[in-house]
C-alpha cells in the first residue's frame, strides 16, 4: 500500500474514533412548556447513539421552582428496568423507551413546576452522560381568597381591609371593590405577590356596605366578601330623654312604696283600736253578768 493509501486509512480511523467518542447526543425540542394543572404533558428528550442499547440508562430529575437547590429524581430507566420516584408513582412513564427518552406526566400539580433534566448514558460511547434541559410551568386558577377587616368601625375611625390567596399561576391580580350600595373600585396596596389591602380612614355611615375582593388570572376568578357596618355616635337628646324616663320611673316607685307603708301603718292602728274596744266591751259585759248574783246574795 502506498503512502497515500496509508494516509487515507489513518484518516478514516481517526474520524471513526472521534465519531465513536462523540456519538451520544441528547436534544430537547422544547426549552419550556406550559400545562394546566390536572392535565397531561409530554416532556420530550431524544438521543442519538451508535452503540447497542443493552447498557442504556436514562435519568429524569426535577429542580422544583419552590426549592431549586434540592433536585429530586422523577423516573429512571436502567438496563431494561423502570423505576418511578415515590411522589410520581402512577403519574409518570416513558413513551418510547429505549428508542426515545420522552416521558408523559399526568395529573399535573403545582409542585411539578420547575426545571427538568434528561440525562442519557450508553456505554462505552462516552464516560459523561448527555444532558437535555427544559422548564415546565403548571398553570392554576386562583385559590379561594381569604378576606378580613381590622380597625375601629366607630364613626371617625380607620379600617383596613385585607385579602390573600394561597396559589394561582400566573400570579393572580387582586382587586378590591365596594359593591353595595353602588360599585366603586378602591386603591389597593400589594403586600407580596398574593395579598393586598385597602385602608379607609375617617369612616362614616357612607362607608358602610358590602366589599368584594377578587383574585383573577387567565384561568378564572375567585371572590370573597366583607360586610362593613360603621357605628354611629350615640344621640345626646335620646340619652337625656332616657335619663328623664328613668328618674320618673324611680320617683313613681318611691311614691308607691311610701303609700304602701302609710297604708300598712294605718291598717295596724285600726286593728289595735278595734281590739281595745272589744276588750272594754267584754269587761263591761262581765260586770253586768255578775252584778245580779251579788245583789241576790245581799238580800238573803
Amino acid at each position: 500500500m502506498g503512502s497515500s493509501g496509508r494516509w487515507i486509512v489513518c484518516t478514516l480511523c481517526v474520524c471513526f474514533a472521534a465519531l465513536q467518542n462523540d456519538a451520544l447526543r441528547v436534544t430537547v425540542s422544547e426549552a419550556s412548556l406550559e400545562v394546566i394543572q390536572g392535565d397531561v404533558v409530554v416532556l420530550p428528550c431524544s438521543f442519538f447513539t451508535s452503540s447497542p442499547l443493552s447498557r442504556l440508562s436514562v435519568i429524569w430529575t426535577l429542580a422544583p421552582s419552590s426549592s431549586p437547590e434540592r433536585p429530586i429524581q422523577v423516573i429512571v430507566y436502567d438496563h431494561g428496568q423502570v423505576i418511578e420516584a415515590p411522589s410520581f408513582i402512577g403519574r409518570v412513564g416513558f413513551t418510547g423507551i429505549p428508542w426515545s427518552a420522552d416521558i408523559a406526566l399526568n395529573d399535573t400539580r403545582a409542585l411539578d413546576a420547575g426545571t427538568y433534566r434528561c440525562m442519557v448514558n450508553n456505554p462505552p460511547e462516552t464516560a459523561d452522560a448527555g444532558i437535555g434541559e427544559l422548564q415546565l410551568s403548571v398553570l392554576a386558577p386562583p385559590s379561594l381568597p381569604v378576606c378580613q377587616w381590622d380597625g375601629d368601625i366607630d364613626t371617625g375611625g380607620s379600617v383596613t381591609l385585607s385579602c390573600s390567596v394561597v396559589e394561582g399561576v400566573p400570579r393572580p391580580e387582586i382587586r378590591w371593590d365596594k359593591v353595595n350600595p353602588g360599585e366603586i373600585a378602591l386603591p389597593i396596596n400589594m403586600e407580596g405577590d398574593l395579598s393586598g389591602s385597602v385602608q379607609i380612614v375617617n369612616v362614616s355611615s357612607e362607608t358602610s356596605g358590602l366589599y368584594r375582593c377578587s383574585a383573577n388570572n387567565l384561568l378564572g376568578t375567585e371572590n370573597c366578601y366583607v360586610n362593613l357596618s360603621v357605628r354611629a355616635p350615640p344621640d345626646k337628646s335620646s340619652g337625656l330623654l332616657q335619663a328623664v324616663l328613668i328618674t320618673v320611673s324611680m320617683s313613681s316607685v318611691l311614691v308607691a312604696l311610701l303609700a304602701l307603708v302609710l297604708w300598712l301603718h294605718r291598717t295596724g292602728q285600726d286593728g289595735r283600736g278595734r281590739r281595745e274596744v272589744e276588750e272594754e266591751e267584754e269587761e263591761c259585759y262581765n260586770e253586768i253578768r255578775y252584778t245580779p248574783s251579788l245583789m241576790k246574795r245581799s238580800f238573803v
